[in-house]
């Protein structure tokens, strides 16, 4: 198999299609039959020439070829702004002026038939030359529509392993450097390797390329399916190629650049299911209700709305609608509206966003057309009417509303704005976008706008790359509280919600103000400002990005902020555009005067977000309070600090700021400080009985457990090799064993084909992990050696490649470089052993065969002690009892050994006996009759020998399963931190103990026990 292979497969499913298929040099300038005059021609004339005929038979000849002489020049100049003014061209045609009279007019010459697919000239070539300015480049696969290249394919070899789709990214690159006469026209670029197979267009990162996983919108890609057939016959089936040219292709100009985007298939597709209920319900005999499309936060559902509303406005049956676009806080509306202000392209008209009641009024009395901007709040009735109806401003049906996250308490429709909408709006229809699941029991969003048209969930937007896997790690901070207010506590953290802080007096005196005050406390936010600093300087040595505090309140993030620059004093700056951190909040005239520096124009709030979103700018932390937790994309954020209870989808839509893609970055990661682990649990249960699949967060200890795993599968793939020196060594030491590590994993190569493939694959997920778990304790004891491996792959990947490492690669690893200065300081055994630090299971006759032949007998039992503790005090968290009970036989032996009462050949035989036994202790469990769990507390509750023999080992198993039951149904995640959530569950323990008749005098020894085992299972 070669790389033709797959580009005749390719070939294969295009002609499945109807395309005409041509092999490159037949149609060159060379051939018999040249559709081109020289290889700088990248259009094939003839075939332009014809269609702008066929499509535009009343238009004058001259203005004809005008027309195809303005296409031929449009490829020359900076390759994005004639990108976008060719992809003008082809969506709303080619306006040619001429004199008509002694005055200037303009007629349309249309380039394609997007109403009539069959009208147009559909052709694949394969090795398709062009250069320009003498370097020649020839592309694997080339789509033409009317003898305009628009998609291009680079294709590479799935047998060999080298031949990667990065690398066909690159390659894409280099075109956009060396071909812009080709890449000019382009609309659609495809990366793929037969595995593989994913889509983009020009501009955009790797990360951007994405698979198309379904051919008609409804069945999905699974695992075995041919990637290459779903994409072909997904995106270049001619309806659903000129579709996607029509509607869904967006420049976005900010100001400072031009930028490309392309839908992806769950944007495409969800945009043409809204469409078809939005002409149903809005047709004769329609509800009104055009549906709810719950797109996961981070995956582009405002880039969606874009699209939507470009489809909306085309459509005829519509008669040029009005579209209403409506949010529910400021913030959002002017997030959403430089979206759409940004691409208006492809709204063919400017977005205008309402400044006040009376302008949305104005606004919307209108005969037609337009795309308006407005919060729900600005539907109010007349001041002077307050009991009276709001007026009618239009009664016309073609008025669409579209809403963004409408699950908010905003829209209730009995009462206030939504029944305002409602009455100025009576025969428009609405539809929803979401990021968060409606909740089962939200019937007023169900009854505006109807049930589910599209789900894109979290599962599917990981899987895909349109987002990056959230992570959770907690670090709660106590509360100092006093006693008689911890009983306060609990109901508190279920009550509140962001929306119950507000400046009167009377609010001072809620819980909300009891619980600030302790939040807010000055020697808690001195801690947490130390730990957050400790925090991010580690993660900041894996890996660059961004971070955002989220504070309880606007005092807090203002003492925050003063407390991290006591610590930081150089990271303070009065200049908003110098800095690293900075304080985003509103702000109102009765501030104090210490606030002041926080309180910004929005236009200097605007400054303080373009730094921000800028990964080169010195900018890297900013603290919020609510700003910026809903709709604010920052894909260079990767760590969310949490010190605000939040919950619902308020929760969800805050989590995932950090769930944007970009370079490098593997996931995000939320840091809390106050205890929103149930929170994020109950969050979590909504979403998946709304019907979505995927962990909006993972714990982090699922990262450092595949770091931890992939580091065990390099250490094992270095057996017989001392990479010590690297990791105690001075620089010439580190630079030496580099090359040893290196010439060892080729050598190996010539022994066990494949360990060079393995070896990329582990030290890719180790990158990954270590990226993940970033800051974390086991990352930081792991460092030298992740950075010795990382360092043999960037090495190997030299050798074997002359090109320059991927970018990826260099980056993560010239990171973890630069910071590893300083040697570790404990030795890491199993590595100069060559033997991987794994679990007991892996004590094999093999395993144990290879410790007996180490020549180094003092180092084996050494390694073999250290592995044995590290299972010992894994079992503990599960098992407290058995792990007590095997920690004090481990030390015995060891104790033996040292005394010199056995020899090292004795003693290893003692302990390879134990490891055995510890594996044994995984099945104790079922001969008990028991579960894991119910086992632990059996054991705890049987220490007492007198309660054995008073109780019976029957009744203490019914009791162990009953506080095994008790421990689950009263224990939050993060219960072990305060103390009440403790006493609360040691009375409940005694509950059961006292109703089973356990012998008061033992009572509480076996309540104290149950509670070191309850916090162990937990941990």
């Amino acid at each position: 198999m070669n790389e033709s292979t797959i580009e005749h497969h390719a070939i294969a499913l295009f002609r499945e299609l109807g395309y005409t298929y041509a092999f490159g040099p037949n149609i060159g300038p060379d051939s018999d039959h040249p559709e081109r005059e020289d290889y700088t021609e990248a259009l094939l004339l003839e075939r332009l020439r014809t269609a702008i005929h066929t499509l535009n038979p009343a238009v004058p000849k001259d203005i004809r070829d005008e027309a195809l002489r303005m296409v031929r020049d449009a490829a020359h100049g900076g390759l994005m702004t004639q990108n976008n003014l060719i992809q003008r061209m082809l969506v709303e045609g080619v306006r040619v002026a001429h004199q008509v009279d002694g005055e200037e007019r303009g007629i349309i010459v249309r380039l394609l038939d997007y109403d009539h697919p069959e009208k147009n000239d559909f052709l694949v070539a394969n090795q398709y030359t062009v250069i320009h300015d003498r370097i020649n480049r020839r592309a694997d696969l080339v789509v033409f529509i009317n003898g305009m290249p628009l998609g291009l394919f680079e294709l590479k070899n799935m047998a060999d392993a080298n031949a990667t789709v990065r690398k066909a990214w690159n390659q894409l690159q280099t075109y956009q450097a060396d071909i812009p006469n080709l890449m000019a026209y382009n609309a659609v670029l495809v990366i793929s390797d037969g595995l593989k197979a994913a889509m983009g267009c020009l501009g955009a990162p790797y990360e951007r390329f994405l698979p198309w996983k379904t051919i008609d919108g409804q069945e999905l890609m699974q695992k075995g399916d041919d990637p290459l057939r779903f994409l072909i016959h997904g995106v270049f089936e001619p309806g659903r190629f000129l579709d996607l040219l029509r509607y869904f292709v967006a420049f976005e100009d900010d100001g400072r650049k031009l930028s490309k985007k392309i839908a992806a298939y769950h944007q495409f597709h969800a945009a043409h299911k809204a469409l078809l209920t939005i002409l149903a319900a809005a047709g004769i005999g329609g509800d009104r209700r055009g549906g709810v499309v719950w797109h996961t936060q981070g995956s582009g559902k405002s880039l969606t709305m874009l699209f939507f509303a470009g489809m909306l406005i085309q459509h005829p049956a519509l008669e040029n609608p009005t579209i209403l676009m409506l949010t529910d806080r400021t913030n959002l509306d002017t997030q959403l509206f430089d979206t759409f202000a940004a691409g208006s392209q492809l709204l063919r008209q400017d977005p205008q966003q309402a400044d006040s009641v009376s302008d949305l009024r104005e606004l919307l009395q209108r005969a037609s057309g337009g795309v308006v901007f407005s919060t729900i709040q600005k539907f109010q009735k007349d001041r002077h009417e307050p009991q009276g109806k709001h007026p009618v401003l239009s009664d016309r049906k073609n008025i669409i509303v579209m809403v963004d996250e409408a699950q908010r308490s905003q829209y209730e429709i009995l009462d206030g704005y939504a029944a305002n909408l409602r009455a100025a709006l009576p025969n428009a229809t609405f539809v929803a976008f979401t990021g968060t699941p409606l909740e089962l029991d939200d019937r007023d969003t169900r009854v505006v706008f109807g049930d589910y048209i599209d789900i894109y969930d979290i599962q599917r937007a990981v899987e895909d790359g349109a987002t990056v896997p959230i992570y959770y790690e907690s670090r709660l901070v106590r509360l100092n509280l006093p006693e008689d207010q911890r009983p306060l506590i609990d109901s508190t953290f279920e009550e509140i919600t962001e929306d119950d802080e507000q400046d009167s007096k009377e609010r001072l005196k809620t819980r909300w103000a009891q619980l600030e005050a302790l939040v807010g406390a000055p020697k808690r936010v001195e801690q947490i400002a130390a730990d957050m600093l400790d925090h991010w300087e580690k993660r900041k040595s894996i890996l660059s990005g961004k971070a955002m505090i989220v504070a309880m309140s606007r005092r807090i993030a203002v003492e925050l902020y003063d407390a991290i620059i006591r610590i930081h004093p150089d990271w303070h700056s009065e200049d908003d555009m110098q800095g690293r951190i900075k304080v985003v909040m509103t702000g109102s005239a009765s501030d104090p005067i210490e606030w002041k520096p926080h309180i910004r124009s929005k236009a200097g709030n605007e400054a303080i977000a373009d730094r921000l979103k800028d990964p080169d700018d010195p900018l890297e932390i900013v603290i919020v309070r609510d700003m910026w937790l809903t709709g604010f994309d920052a894909p260079a954020l990767n760590t969310l600090y949490v010190d605000k209870p939040m919950r619902g989808h308020t929760l969800m839509q805050a989590i995932a700021r950090v769930n944007r893609v970009f370079t490098n970055k593997s996931g995000g990661l939320v840091v809390d400080y106050i205890g929103i682990a149930q929170d994020l649990k109950n969050a979590i249960a909504t979403y998946t009985r709304s019907g979505g699949k995927g962990n909006p967060a993972e714990t982090v200890e699922a990262a450092i457990k595949v770091l931890l795993e992939k580091l065990d599968i390099c250490r094992s793939m270095f057996h017989g090799c001392d990479y010590q020196d690297y990791l105690t060594g001075d620089g010439s030491e580190k630079v030496a064993t580099l090359r040893k590590g290196t010439e060892f994993i080729l050598s190996q190569e010539l022994t066990e084909e494949g360990i060079k493939r393995r070896f990329r694959n582990a030290t890719s997920g180790l990158r990954k992990a270590a990226t993940l778990a970033a800051g974390d304790d086991v990352v930081e004891r792991c460092r030298t050696e992740i950075v010795f491996f990382l360092s043999v792959r960037a090495t190997l990947d030299k050798t074997s490649d002359a090109e320059s490492l991927v970018e990826e690669q260099e980056y993560a690893i010239r990171q973890l470089i630069d910071q590893s200065i300083a040697p570790e300081g404990v030795v890491d055994l199993y590595a100069v052993a060559g033997l991987p630090k794994s679990e007991i299971s892996l004590l094999s006759d093999e395993f144990i065969h290879q410790i007996e032949a180490m020549p180094e007998k003092n180092l084996a039992l050494e390694m073999l002690r250290r592995l044995l503790q590290d299972k010992v005090r894994k079992e503990g968290k599960g098992n407290l009892i058995q792990s007590k009970a095997f920690s004090e036989k481990l030390e015995e032996a060891l104790r033996k050994y040292h005394n010199r009462s056995v020899d090292t050949v004795e003693v290893m035989q003692e302990l390879i006996e134990l490891a055995k036994a510890l594996q044994a202790l995984d099945q104790r469990h079922a001969e008990l009759g028991l579960s894991k769990e119910e086992a632990a507390f059996y054991d705890a509750l049987a220490t007492n020998d007198s309660a054995v023999q008073a109780m019976g080992d029957d009744a203490l198993k019914m009791i162990a399963k009953e506080v095994a039951d008790t421990v689950r149904q009263n224990t939050r995640i993060d219960w072990s931190i305060r103390e009440q959530a403790r006493a609360h569950l040691r009375r409940m323990v005694k509950r059961v103990l006292r109703k089973h008749g356990y012998p008061p005098d033992m009572q509480e020894g076996a309540v104290n026990m149950v509670i070191e085992q309850a916090e162990g299972l937990v941990a």
